[in-house]
């Protein structure tokens, strides 16, 4: 989903009437616009531009390139299989990959495939297996698993010279008729349809015509001529086992398109067929570096830059407003509170400064809101690293598992920073308990993501899906989780919890002061409600992207603009938390640290209702297990984008707390 240069095409039309109370906050946000305008152009060059992850492979003529095959999907069932589930041509031996982390938790499991592919060597039509007076008999229970496969909407992924394979579809776009005439709108899917359906009946495709595209690599005249893989595509057909002529050297005869019959597979009863292939190769001017873009471009969704200009621009400017307001209000009241020649108005005051001797009273449960909040500061610390390490186009799509290899492998690590931050805020809010707080940081939200992974997994494995974690995989990862993140959070616990704990600059009182009754919007769902549509509105472009990167098998690539996003979302958690924190105490409601906390995550609610859109609008899952799979893994997402927000939110109106307490004069 690379981005095209068309994008700085129309000027934003800023108009903002010249008010006298206005000009800060005009000039604020004109200021804000031109950098993130500024940004976005640095970010223009960055979301497109990737490290291709490995090294080219320079190849001659009639050097063997390998077909290798991936995993078999579907958006509707959203369950992984392995290649050799389904009844296909078996090499001789079949060896399996290493893999890394990251692609055994996606369920990839490359093996080899009898396929046989020469460089620049041109195949008609050859059969893959068994001999041309032999074909492949399949099973009732074969049948009726590749009849399922084919209802459930399956592709199969197959890879040649770490490419994937790509189906290509041409259409015409919603032009003149003139126009139509001329070109089509060419894009690429993921992989190729198993089969398809017409009425009742199963039709699979048996006939892959692959064609690559080469790359001549300049040599000097002396020396052979070498080639690189640059793209990688299939047309697959259904062709009936009659119409395949063979002869005895498994050579074949395709028959001309308009007088061929599919393959139909009849699930009641045992079916022949032959598997049969063709390679056709091109030369092409697309150089290795850039053999990703055809990828990349995959979505049908074009990005608006506007939209998302538009979505910055509303979010500083709106940040820029509430940021006059909070600051204008504030320099009033602490102007009203430190005069000292109004005592009797004084003696009357009303709002925040009333709280002052219960503002920092420890809240219930503090392990448990440090112990999340220490888990808040993993994640940020991870997604920061990931996302800006992606930004450079150093996790590129080409080396597969690498981004969540590195995810899993940096919120382990991180651990010593969320011990750190969860051990000083535990001293400061009056713990004493250090080794159970280290405990409850380290295992509480990571034993909640094993715990439901745990579940869904047993389901994963009733289906006998790849996407099932094996055993020796989940006892690496509780590997990791005991004897890397876990030392670390408690090395980070002990050195937080050692270090002078946050100076609050006023006294708390010895008995607590009364609140008085709250309004109907200070309700804490109001507040969620109230939160998070500011945080939610910056993100939710992107949020479509990523969730059909995760449930449709699109790559996701643009973390140019994700890490803009990023920016975006955490500034616009801060200032709406602030906001929210300001009101509470003006209210004369002290218990703000669970409060600010819960509210500010209130972004992960609007997700979560995305996430119930995104499933009945977008995708056409209908089972149980799936629909499970889904909402289970959303669940998380959820959770997670909660303690990210919660956190910041939290620490951004703890500094705000601290900064007003301290700038007022206090008896």
């Amino acid at each position: 989903m690379a981005i095209g240069p068309a994008a700085n095409r129309a000027p934003l039309p800023v108009t903002a009437a010249p008010t006298r109370g206005s000009k800060m906050a005009a000039s604020a946000a004109m200021e804000r616009l031109r950098c993130v305008l500024g940004l976005l152009l640095l970010l223009h060059g960055t979301d497109s531009f990737y490290v291709p992850g490995v090294a080219p492979i320079n190849f001659h003529r009639n050097d063997p390139v390998e077909i290798k095959a991936v995993k078999l999907t579907s958006s509707r069932t959203q369950l992984p299989y392995e290649y050799y589930s389904l009844p296909f041509c078996q090499p001789s031996k079949i060896t399996y990959k290493a893999e890394n982390l990251g692609e055994v938790l996606r369920g990839d499991r490359i093996v080899n495939t009898p396929f046989q592919v020469s460089m620049n060597v041109e195949k008609k039509c050859e059969v893959l297996c068994n001999f041309p007076n032999k074909p492949v008999t399949l099973t009732v229970e074969q049948s009726k698993l590749i009849a399922e496969r084919i209802r459930e909407d399956y592709y199969v992924h197959l890879i040649a010279d770490n490419l994937p394979v790509a189906t290509r579809l041409e259409f015409y776009s919603n032009r003149e008729e003139e126009e139509k005439k001329k070109e089509k709108d060419v894009q690429f899917e993921h992989g190729y349809r198993l089969g398809f359906m017409d009425g009742n009946k199963f039709y699979l495709h048996n006939h892959l015509s692959f064609i690559l595209y080469y790359h001549r690599e300049d040599v000097e005249e002396s020396q052979e001529h070498t080639y690189r893989v640059v793209r990688f595509e299939v047309i697959p057909q259904s062709i009936k086992l009659e119409d395949l002529k063979a002869d005895e050297k498994s050579m074949c005869t395709l028959p001309e398109a308009t007088g061929s019959a599919p393959q139909e597979i009849d699930p009641t009863k045992e079916n022949q067929l032959l598997f049969t292939y063709s390679v056709h190769w091109e030369e092409s001017d697309i150089k290795w570096a850039s053999r990703w873009d055809t990828y990349l471009t995959m979505s049908d969704v074009q990005i608006h830059w506007f939209s998302i200009i538009n979505s910055v621009v509303v979010v500083f400017f709106l940040s820029g407003i509430l940021s006059m307001i909070i600051i204008r209000t504030l320099r009033k009241d602490i102007a009203n509170y430190n005069k000292e020649d109004d005592i009797e108005d004084t003696m009357e005051e009303s709002g925040w400064k009333l709280v002052h001797g219960d503002v920092f009273r420890p809240p219930q449960y503090p392990m448990i809101l440090s112990s999340l909040l220490g888990s808040g500061i993993q994640l940020f610390c991870m997604i920061l690293i990931v996302i800006f390490v992606a930004m450079l186009g150093m996790l590129s799509p080409s080396s597969r598992g690498a981004l969540m290899t590195t995810a899993c492998f940096l919120f382990m690590f991180m651990g010593v920073f969320g011990g750190f931050f969860a051990g000083r805020l535990y001293r400061t809010l009056k713990g004493h308990r250090w080794k159970k707080g280290a405990f409850c940081t380290a295992t509480l939200y990571p034993g909640v993501v094993f715990g439901i992974c745990f579940v869904l997994n047993c389901f994963i494995w009733g289906k006998h899906s790849s996407g099932a974690v094996p055993f020796p995989t989940m006892v690496a990862l509780l590997c990791m989780w005991f004897g890397i993140s876990l030392p670390l959070v408690y090395l980070g616990y002990y050195f937080g919890f050692r270090k002078q704990p946050y100076d609050n600059p006023v006294r708390t009182n010895q008995i607590p002061r009364q609140i008085p009754e709250q309004r109907w919007y200070m309700n804490k769902f109001v507040g969620i409600l109230m939160a998070g549509i500011l945080p939610f509105g910056a993100m939710f472009i992107e949020l479509f992207f990523i969730f059909s990167a995760i449930w449709e098998n699109q790559f996701y690539y643009l973390f140019g603009f994700l890490f803009l996003v990023f920016i975006i979302l955490v500034v616009s958690c801060s200032q709406i938390s602030i906001v929210m924190v300001y009101f509470q105490l003006c209210a004369e409601d002290y218990r703000w640290w669970w409060r600010t906390f819960l509210v500010s995550g209130g972004s992960a609610f609007y997700v979560l209702i995305y996430a119930v859109f995104y499933f009945v609008n977008k995708l056409d899952i209908v089972e149980f297990i799936p629909s499970l799979l889904y909402f289970g893994y959303t669940a998380l997402m959820v959770l997670s984008f909660w303690l990210l927000t919660g956190t910041i939110g939290f620490y951004a109106a703890y500094m705000f707390v601290r900064k007003i307490y301290a700038a007022v004069k206090i008896d």
